[in-house]
């Protein structure tokens, strides 16, 4: 960040390692079938890089 990224990138960055892993889908895939997890990461990405964006904007 010190560097010149911005907050909202580094934010959207943070949570899609987490929320998007590969652990995490091979927890998921256990529970869930192959559509519901692509329906699953397709939200999520969507949502954090709208969650990314509106922070830029705001910040």
């Amino acid at each position: 960040m010190e560097k010149g990224m911005a907050m909202g990138t580094v934010l959207a960055f943070m949570m899609s390692v987490t929320a998007l892993s590969l652990p995490e889908m091979i927890i998921l895939r256990k529970v869930l079938k192959p559509k519901l997890i692509a329906i699953f990461v397709g939200i999520i990405a969507v949502a954090i890089m709208m969650v990314g964006y509106l922070f830029n904007a705001i910040i």
